[in-house]
C-alpha cells in the first residue's frame, strides 16, 4: 500500500481514535489477505549472554555488571528436542556477540537441528559478521537471520553505539544476508534516546525500500547499570501504530508480537496481533538462564513468553479469533 510521508506523519502523531482505530482495522485485513487469521510460533533459544559489544542501551553490553553463561551444544539441543515436541517449527538461536560461537561451532549446530528435526527452521540472530561466516552458516543450512538495524539515521547510530561499531558494516551486513539468500529480519526499538518523528520516518523509508522478510519493533525499555538507565520506556501506542504502518508498507512481512510490549502491557501481544503482527516467540531456554538473559529491566521469561505456556496462549490467540498452525511460517512473497 502506498502511504505518502505526510499521510505517515499524521498517522503517527494524530489524537484522533477513530483514524486510529481505521489504521488497525486496515492493518489487520491486510494481514488476514496475505497469511489468513494464523499466527506463526518461533522458539527463542537465548545461547549466551557473553557479548564483545558495548552497545549503551544493553542489558548484557560488555561492560555490564551481570552473571554470564553460555549454553552447550548439547543444551542448544534439547531445547529444540522440548520445542518440536511442544509444536515448534521454527527454531531462533540469539545471543550475545560471543567469539566462543564460531563459524565451525554455529554450523555444527545448524546441521545437527536440521538433520534431528528436517521439517524445521533455522534462525540465527548473533549479531554482525563476515560475509565468509553469514555464507558458511547459509551453507549448513541456516535458513534466516535476525539483525536489527536499530535506526536508519548514522548520526542516531552514533548516540546508541560506542565509537568501534559501525553504521556502514550493520548496514552491509544486513546487505549480504539478502545476498545470500537468507530471510533477513531487521527492526528497532520504539522511543529510543534520541529518536525523532524524522529517524523514525527513516526507518520505514528503509523498511519499505529494503523489505526485509521479517521486522521486529518493540518499545525502548531501560537496562539497570547502562548510560540509558534513566531513560524514559518508549511508547506502547506508538509501537502499536508503526506495527499497523509497516504491515501496509510492506504487506508480507512478518511481524512479531516482541516480548518488550508483553513486558510493559499486560495484554502488549494481543494488542499488536490486532495492529497486524502474526509472530510470537516463546522462549524455550532453559529455565535457570532466562533471567540471566537480561537486555532490559523486568524482561518477561514466565507466563504466555514461556513455551511451557503453549496451550494458554493458544487460547489466547483464539480468543481473538486467531489460531497456531504447526508449520514453518515462511515469508510470502518476493523482496
Amino acid at each position: 500500500m502506498n502511504l505518502s510521508s505526510s499521510e505517515i506523519r499524521r498517522l503517527l502523531t494524530t489524537s484522533d481514535p477513530t483514524a486510529v482505530d481505521a489504521l488497525m482495522e486496515e492493518a489487520e485485513r491486510v494481514r488476514d489477505e496475505v497469511y489468513g487469521r494464523r499466527v506463526f510460533m518461533r522458539g527463542l533459544i537465548e545461547v549466551s549472554n557473553h557479548c564483545r559489544n558495548n552497545c549503551l542501551y544493553c542489558g548484557i553490553r560488555r561492560d555490564a555488571d551481570c552473571r554470564r553463561y553460555r549454553l552447550s551444544p548439547e543444551q542448544i539441543m534439547d531445547c529444540c528436542r522440548v520445542g518440536h515436541e511442544l509444536g515448534f517449527r521454527t527454531f531462533v538461536l540469539q545471543g550475545g556477540e560471543d567469539a566462543w560461537f564460531t563459524d565451525e561451532r554455529v554450523c555444527q549446530l545448524v546441521r545437527g537441528i536440521k538433520e534431528a528435526y528436517p521439517d524445521s527452521a533455522v534462525t540465527l540472530s548473533l549479531g554482525e559478521r563476515d560475509y565468509d561466516s553469514y555464507a558458511r552458516l547459509r551453507e549448513a543450512g541456516a535458513d534466516r537471520y535476525l539483525l536489527r538495524h536499530e535506526t536508519a539515521n548514522r548520526v542516531h547510530y552514533g548516540r546508541l553505539h560506542p565509537a568501534e561499531m559501525s553504521f556502514d558494516h550493520r548496514m552491509q551486513c544486513l546487505r549480504d544476508l539478502r545476498r545470500l539468500g537468507y530471510q533477513v529480519g531487521a527492526g528497532f526499538m520504539v522511543g529510543s534516546p534520541y529518536q525523532t518523528l524524522d529517524t523514525l520516518m527513516e526507518d520505514l523509508r528503509f523498511i519499505a525500500d529494503f523489505r526485509p522478510e521479517m521486522v521486529g519493533i518493540g518499545p525502548f525499555i531501560p537496562a539497570a547499570g547502562t548510560p540509558f538507565e534513566q531513560e524514559p520506556a518508549g511508547s506502547v501506542e506508538l509501537t502499536l501504530r508503526l506495527l499497523a504502518i509497516i504491515r501496509l508498507l510492506h504487506p508480507q512481512v512478518l511481524l512479531p508480537a516482541t516480548t518488550a510490549l508483553g513486558t510493559l502491557h499486560p495484554t502488549g501481544r494481543e494488542r499488536a496481533i490486532a495492529a497486524g503482527a502474526n509472530v510470537v516467540m516463546p522462549n524455550l531456554s532453559p529455565q535457570d538462564t532466562r533471567a540471566l538473559y537480561s537486555i532490559y529491566n523486568n524482561k518477561l521469561a514466565t507466563g504466555s513468553e514461556a513455551a511451557e505456556s503453549v496451550a494458554d496462549l493458544r487460547l489466547r490467540m483464539q480468543a481473538i479469533g486467531m489460531e497456531m498452525p504447526v508449520e514453518r511460517g515462511d515469508f510470502k512473497g518476493k523482496s
